[in-house]
């Protein structure tokens, strides 16, 4: 039985579901897929995802705006803290810092991230980081706020092994998304084989970063099965137990008894 720790089923094309969310959910549980967490990227359709996936036990949600959403209303400690005192929520984010489409002034990503932090620690929730060209900054902004009290994840992973010690010093887990099945993927592929059994997920994104073969197709929570295939290659372990050890680790994580 697989979990997808990050997807965004808001989003997801379900024209092969006849548009029908419910359908779609229950082929994810005919392939195995355990649980998933659908994670918040904005407040405006935060209201909508909530209500889709209400009925759904083995869905759980995130609270958050995302570094890279610049329209919309910003997100308040208050406001955060209002929607995420909810029980379907298990974790904050994803929020964090991102270089590569912020331009200019990032004081803004800066002080929106602090306070999803501020947030986590308050509820005592884990944070879903998002990080890109940015990630040492990211780090730093973590230990000195103190986010070691909640840990995390660090999703979609696409640094090297020295990035993961120090991600893993501060009691985040790594998760690993389609892009470790890429051939051109080598630092990545080389934190798969080192990170310890007990500190990594696995995740789809979907509907971004669909995996081989899937690669430039739209992406679904049931193509984790494909990411913990290249991962349990690369342990030279069986994708029975990447499946055991990756649940585990977020049962763990998220406190979820199940």
């Amino acid at each position: 039985m697989f979990i997808d720790s990050h997807c965004h089923l808001d989003r997801i094309d379900l024209s092969p579901y006849a548009n029908d969310f419910n359908a779609f959910v229950e082929d994810a549980r005919n392939q195995q897929i355990r649980h998933m967490l659908c994670i918040a990227i904005d407040l405006e359709s935060y209201p909508e995802m909530r209500a889709l996936v209400e009925p759904y036990p083995d869905i759980s949600l995130s609270v958050g705006v995302h570094p890279n959403v610049t329209e919309g209303r910003e997100p308040t400690i208050d406001e955060l803290m209002h929607l995420a005192n909810d029980d379907k929520v298990i974790a904050i984010g994803e929020t964090g810092l991102d270089y590569f489409h912020g331009k200019g002034d990032l004081d803004w990503q800066h002080r929106r991230f602090i306070n999803h932090i501020e947030v986590a620690k308050s509820l005592k929730k884990p944070l879903i980081i998002h990080t890109r060209e940015a990630g040492h900054d990211s780090l730093d902004v973590l230990r000195a706020q103190g986010a070691e009290q909640v840990g995390g994840i660090i999703h979609c992973f696409t640094e090297d092994w020295a990035y993961a010690e120090k991600a893993l010093e501060l009691g985040f887990y790594i998760s690993f998304s389609g892009i470790v099945t890429f051939k051109n993927a080598q630092a990545i592929k080389d934190v798969a084989r080192r990170v310890p059994a007990d500190r990594f997920l696995i995740e789809t994104d979907s509907p971004y970063l669909a995996p081989s073969p899937h690669r430039g197709k739209p992406n679904y929570p049931t193509y984790v099965r494909h990411v913990a295939e290249h991962i349990a290659e690369l342990r030279d372990s069986s994708v029975e137990e990447i499946a055991t050890l990756s649940r585990n680790n977020f049962y763990r994580l998220f406190a979820i008894n199940d």
